[in-house]
Formats: structure tokens, C-alpha cells, sequence
């Protein structure tokens, strides 16, 4: 088998993840690193989770992710544990978290309502009361 080189930094080789994308020479796939930047990880501190890559492979990953949403987040989607199956312990506290929309946990209309009801209920300040 061959891998097939996507970009610089990404490949595709049918003996690592099904052919899934990785950075070359790893078996780190672009949805682990979309993961991080979705829960709102700076590419630079994805380094600290994933210290074996080079920032330009992070940065590279990412634009590959623009380049073919579709094709990652379907990898995404068909790589979640069921809820059912997640610990307690590792389950987030709070599902209106900011975050949890980058998560993917809310839906654009739920985290439009989310918005929409701290403004609603949070007291608007008045930068010259102070």
C-alpha cells in the first residue's frame, strides 16, 4: 500500500485510520487536531496537547479541515462516543457552556436562543456609571 500526499503536512495511507488523513510520519488524524481548535485551542497551544507536531503541521491541518469540512466532520461525527457511553466524570458540567458550541454540542438555533436568553436576562452596563 501507498500513502497519497494531500498537502505538505497531510497524507492519506490506507494501512493508518482507514486512510484517513494524518499529518505525515504520525498517526495523528486532522479530526484530532479540529477537535482541539473546535473546543477553541489556540494552534499554538494545540502544541501542548499534541507536543510531537510542529506548529506549521497544526497550521496545515487546519487549512486542510477549510479546505474539506464535509469530509472531516463526517470523520467527526462517525468517531463520537454515544453519550450513553461516556463516564460521568469526563461529561461536561454545563451544556450552555460558551464553549460547548464550538464543542459541537449546541446547534446554531440552540446556542441563537442560548445568546439570546443571557442577554434577556443579564443587566446591560453602562460604561460612564463608572
Amino acid at each position: 500500500m501507498f500513502a497519497e500526499t494531500s498537502s505538505r503536512y497531510v497524507t492519506r495511507n490506507p494501512e493508518i485510520l482507514s486512510g484517513e488523513p494524518i499529518i505525515t510520519g504520525t498517526r495523528t488524524s486532522i479530526r484530532a487536531i479540529v477537535g482541539l481548535w473546535r473546543l477553541g485551542i489556540m494552534p499554538e497551544e494545540i502544541l501542548n496537547h499534541l507536543p510531537h507536531l510542529t506548529l506549521a503541521q497544526v497550521f496545515d491541518a487546519l487549512s486542510f479541515y477549510l479546505d474539506h469540512q464535509a469530509e472531516i466532520n463526517d470523520y467527526i461525527e462517525r468517531n463520537q462516543i454515544p453519550n450513553e457511553l461516556v463516564h460521568p466524570a469526563v461529561k461536561p458540567i454545563r451544556e450552555d457552556h460558551p464553549l460547548a458550541k464550538f464543542a459541537g454540542i449546541l446547534s446554531d438555533a440552540e446556542a441563537a436562543e442560548l445568546k439570546h436568553s443571557i442577554t434577556a436576562e443579564c443587566r446591560q452596563v453602562d460604561a460612564n456609571e463608572w
